[in-house]
């Protein structure tokens, strides 16, 4: 996976856009399976019954593998209140009510190409989750400016965590494994048949785990964390990115590529892979209205 994303990204400008052709078509994928899914939820919905919404509306368009499976949190989960070990982030039978926020993340492989996406809706009205994904857009910014930058991660995950408490919020994106704020993705060798460990596609563990290793090796890391291993510059490859916002029992976030390169240009040493997504859509609507 590691040699795969980095030759994405050490080409021209024509060979990288084909080259990443395949990974913006499946981000939109997943985007448009969360919207899908979004569209159908109603009071009385769990969240397992949510998870498989969108395993099979994937799977009803070719998606026969993952990175991981699709997960859904409704209510305070979407902030990860009380969360202390990994099972915990997998689906319930939490219902969805009225008012509600909720996250949708899936994490297809699709010919080869991986994605791996977060969506924060709300199930009617909810003025202090319509707050946090309008500030969730300064971060978006934060952190393609410092990339550009080429700050260390470890630097810019702080730099992150400090606008989230200017603005009054926690960092749940902490509580994930490793604290991370982002790992590497990349292509995944296609086959009939893939087996998964704890709901993650081993094809795509062993892709992250080939770049822990070699990144062990040559002083850097494939996930994007506050510990010291996260202390160097931005490494070329592709970048799942989710800010995740808390406050008092409600969460969001988004989660999206971010493409890295070795470029000495400013504006192509880093770009989100696709501006036309529903979260930036949004704030665009927000600014225009």
């Amino acid at each position: 996976m590691a040699s795969a994303a980095v030759s994405a990204v050490s080409a021209s400008q024509g060979e990288l856009t084909t080259r990443l052709r395949g990974f913006r078509e499946v981000q939109r994928l997943a985007y448009a399976c969360a919207e899908a899914v979004a569209a159908q939820l109603k009071p009385g919905v769990t969240e397992r019954e949510a998870a498989r919404m969108q395993r099979e509306w994937l799977r009803e368009r070719g998606v026969a593998d993952w990175f991981h499976l699709p997960f859904a949190w409704f209510g305070d989960r979407t902030a990860f209140v009380g969360f202390r070990v990994p099972l915990q982030f997998f689906p319930t039978n939490r219902r969805l009510e009225a008012g509600m926020p909720f996250i949708l993340d899936m994490a297809p492989v699709h010919q080869g190409f991986t994605a791996d996406v977060g969506y924060s809706g709300c199930l009617g009205l909810n003025p202090v989750h319509d707050k946090l994904l309008a500030d969730l857009e300064p971060h978006r910014e934060l952190i393609l400016r410092e990339v550009r930058e080429r700050r260390p991660l470890r630097e810019i995950y702080e730099d992150v965590e400090r606008l989230m408490t200017r603005q009054g919020y926690a960092n749940r994106h902490r509580a994930y494994p490793f604290g991370v704020i982002a790992h590497k993705v990349g292509r995944v060798k296609e086959r009939r048949w893939s087996p998964r460990l704890f709901g993650f596609g081993t094809q795509a563990l062993k892709g992250l785990a080939s770049d822990a290793l070699h990144g062990h090796r040559d002083g850097w890391s494939p996930l994007w964390s506050p510990y010291t291993f996260s202390d160097h510059p931005p490494r070329p490859g592709l970048w799942a990115v989710e800010p995740h916002l808390g406050f008092r029992g409600t969460g969001a976030k988004f989660e999206e590529i971010l493409v890295v390169t070795d470029s000495k240009d400013p504006e192509q040493s880093a770009f989100w892979l696709d501006d036309d997504l529903p979260h930036v859509r949004r704030w665009a609507e927000e600014k225009s209205a």
